[in-house]
């Protein structure tokens, strides 16, 4: 597939459901109408909800992780419904999570479902600790993501990590059964190596192992993309840990990284892999702090995360709303830019990465959902906006993976883990911290965190 930036960030989600591109659409369900009078509140309790069903009603059965992807048309031209992700069910982890927490689903119920993940996980295959990014559910065996990437992902496993651990963090204390969950939790944490990422001790971490190809997918993890959550880990690891010079040395780019660019107004700070001008599409803001908390967060180079999260998805609101190719639609109510299902050409569903350089007319709803810690007001307007005046947009699982109003309310009735994972707990995050208080707090964070001279008065790390 043609890649729209130069970003190692994108190069696995620029590969992946191309594949199911020719697919038609089928009839789907009929939309639920949802009154204007529904007040803030339940809107985010009726979305958080939706988002959860990806994961709790629609997960693949056998695993019960996250599938890579979910198609209401049940078109899946490569039989690849019994295929999950690593990292999305990473992100489903902290949406069960919420899903408990909140009351949606039974704790005891979600302990069971969460205890035969955890022994899939430790009986699927794994390469030096880490997973690859797609499983076949049923065998736990490497379904390669592409000919050489047939081994360990370390940013899939990254993000599915940060789900186990605040899995960990949530069930420690609890009764036997959630104990010995914790415990699993923990076991398969302390078995990441980590270290070996760095090919021989290279002051860098590295994106793909094989036991075939080796290092030749030869992809070194330099910011700035959605990557830096695998540095807090590898750093944070009790068991085979990084130093914090492959930190500032591979990550920063020997803090060459930073940026003193403004769009809009606002300074970007750090230079985006492949999209300095305006940033990246908005992922780069949501998946490494689902449980990282970006709030007053700072290390040697970065005064405050937040800021530095914030400005990108304004940036990305503002351009929408300056709509410069004059998208019919886009506006204060309808926003967001992300990597998700796209509208090829001739109408049918691709993939493809949105931000404002590579802006299609497709807006993706994970993108404004995703965004409500940093963007609560103009979020809010988005989710009041899909879900009372575009029911079209929303399925069985929430609002569909991508739409365009330009395009005669396009939609392609289709889902993905990673995209309909961050809503739950982003939103979540921004109405009281649940998750970022369980990452945070857990102890090897919190000294991975030091290690790496991270501050955060929030969490007394100094």
């Amino acid at each position: 597939m043609k890649r729209i930036i130069a970003s190692i960030a994108l190069i696995s989600l620029f590969t992946v459901s191309c594949k199911n591109s020719q697919a038609p659409q089928q009839q789907t369900p009929k939309p639920q109408i949802v009154k204007n009078d529904i007040t803030d509140e339940q809107l985010m309790d009726r979305v958080q909800k939706d988002a959860l069903k990806y994961f709790w009603d629609y997960a693949e059965p056998n695993s019960k992780l996250g599938r890579e992807r979910y198609h209401e048309d049940n078109i899946y031209p490569d039989n690849d419904k019994h295929v999950i992700t690593t990292g999305g069910s990473g992100f489903g982890l902290a949406t069960v999570l919420v899903g408990v927490e909140r009351g949606f689903v039974p704790r005891k119920e979600a302990v069971k479902r969460l205890t035969v993940m955890m022994d899939f996980l430790a009986k699927a295959d794994r390469h030096k600790g880490a997973w690859s990014h797609w499983i076949n559910g049923e065998t736990g065996k490497t379904v390669p993501f592409g000919k050489k990437d047939n081994g360990g992902d370390l940013v899939e496993t990254a993000f599915l990590t940060s789900g186990i651990l605040m899995v960990r963090e949530y069930f420690k204390n609890g009764n036997a059964e959630e104990k010995a969950l914790a415990q699993k939790c923990d076991d398969l944490w302390k078995g990441i190596q980590w270290n070996w990422y760095t090919k021989g001790g290279e002051k860098v971490l590295y994106w793909h192992w094989s036991p075939n190809y080796g290092w030749e997918m030869n992809f070194p993890l330099e910011g700035y993309n959605e990557c830096l959550i695998t540095y807090i880990l590898a750093a944070s690891s009790p068991t085979y840990p990084i130093d914090a010079e492959t930190y500032y040395k591979g990550w920063t780019r020997n803090g060459t990284y930073l940026s003193d660019k403004t769009k809009y107004g606002l300074p970007l700070y750090v230079k985006h892999n492949g999209a300095e001008e305006y940033g990246g599409p908005l992922f780069w803001a949501h998946y490494s702090y689902i449980g990282l908390d970006p709030s007053n967060l700072s290390d040697k180079l970065i005064k405050n995360y937040f800021d530095l999260n914030k400005n990108q998805v304004l940036i990305d609101y503002n351009y929408c709303v300056e709509n410069p190719k004059k998208w019919k639609g886009y506006g204060p109510n309808y926003w967001g830019l992300t990597a998700s299902y796209s509208r090829n050409a001739d109408g049918t569903a691709g993939y493809d990465a949105h931000f404002p350089k590579n802006d299609r007319g497709v807006i993706t709803p994970t993108a404004a959902l995703s965004s409500f810690p940093y963007t609560p007001k103009e979020s809010m307007d988005f989710l009041r906006f899909i879900y009372t005046q575009k029911p079209e947009f929303i399925g069985s699982a929430g609002p569909y993976d991508a739409t365009s109003i330009n395009y005669d309310n396009w939609f392609t009735p289709r889902y993905l883990a990673i995209d309909q994972g961050t809503i739950a707990p982003m939103i979540e995050n921004y109405r009281t911290g649940f998750l970022w208080k369980l990452f945070m707090n857990a102890p090897e964070i919190q000294q991975g965190l030091k290690k790496l001279s991270f501050r955060s008065e929030k969490y007394n790390i100094k």
